[in-house]
């Protein structure tokens, strides 16, 4: 079972490139995010409601979720978002798997049965140079501009295994809906706001049916599901298998690139995804880890 969500897990987020990509043909980064996000919370308070999942009761688990929720997704997706104006996202998926090294020594500071192995250390390495191999043509930086944006994505991958980490270690007794809530909640007020100071009014946006599916595509599998299972299998399963899905996931996004946009697939893409692979065996299927 958790094999299997992990791999869910991977084609959710890997598709999720896809969407992004598509999105921002009509709407601003970061409104493009905030209205993903809003939206999310919306539908998780209604589950939470109606299925009456408990929220959390303590100041303690409240201020957890207040920092892992700006740190995921204020810092992290905004990020992201923001730097894809000036860098190609080959780059920034190369960029965005340095969340396997963050979480790998974050786990071993904070998570003492997590302990750092050179088998791990090789594995990472292995699968990174995975990433940079099928978008080395794309690991260029041409302006002022794209190497702020290469820092801010290198700054929003380690806010995003940092926030992992910290949910591992202290959430273990939270239900995912209401961690994703209370998550949301929290990180969604400083989005919002620089997407209305700096972006505009939202109804003046070009707001494309096209726009709109992307929109519910990412708040409903690339949020809500995805982050469902994943605070679900985190729980079960050590922090750097399942900070791996962050490898697996550009190799997916060529692969739906290529079938449903058109873009070539760069011819190293077998030997990259097969070291990536070869990466997630020695960690994640490693003798049933999972």
């Amino acid at each position: 079972m958790k094999i299997i969500i992990w791999l869910i897990l991977c084609l959710i987020w890997g598709t999720t490139w896809f969407f992004i990509k598509i999105g921002l043909r009509d709407l601003p980064p970061i409104s493009f995010a905030a209205a993903r996000f809003l939206l999310a919370i919306f539908i998780v308070a209604f589950i939470i409601y109606f299925r009456k999942i408990p929220l959390p009761k303590t100041k303690h688990e409240w201020n957890l979720l207040a920092l892992t929720g700006i740190l995921q997704f204020s810092v992290n997706y905004s990020l992201v978002f923001w730097s894809e104006q000036y860098i190609s996202s080959g780059l920034a998926a190369v960029l965005q798997s340095m969340i396997t090294v963050f979480g790998l020594v974050l786990a071993w500071i904070h998570l003492p049965n997590e302990r750092i192995t050179w088998l791990k250390v090789f594995a990472v390495l292995l699968g990174m140079t995975g990433v940079a191999t099928i978008f080395i043509e794309q690991l260029q930086i041409n302006s002022v501009m794209a190497f702020v944006g290469c820092v801010a994505i290198v700054i929003g991958a380690y806010a995003a295994a940092q926030a992992s980490i910290l949910i591992k270690a202290r959430g273990g007794n939270l239900h995912p809906a209401s961690m994703l809530f209370g998550q949301m909640t929290f990180g969604i007020v400083p989005v919002i706001i620089y997407a209305l100071v700096k972006e505009g009014n939202p109804l003046s946006f070009n707001w494309t049916w096209q726009a709109i599916f992307c929109v519910f595509y990412l708040t409903i599998f690339g949020t809500i599901v995805a982050f469902w299972l994943y605070y679900w299998l985190l729980s079960r399963i050590e922090s750097t298998s399942a900070m791996m899905i962050s490898l697996v996931t550009p190799l997916i996004a060529v692969l739906v690139g290529a079938a449903f946009l058109g873009e070539s697939l760069p011819p190293q893409t077998i030997f990259g995804g097969l070291l990536i692979l070869g990466s997630i065996g020695l960690v994640v299927f490693r003798k049933k880890k999972i």
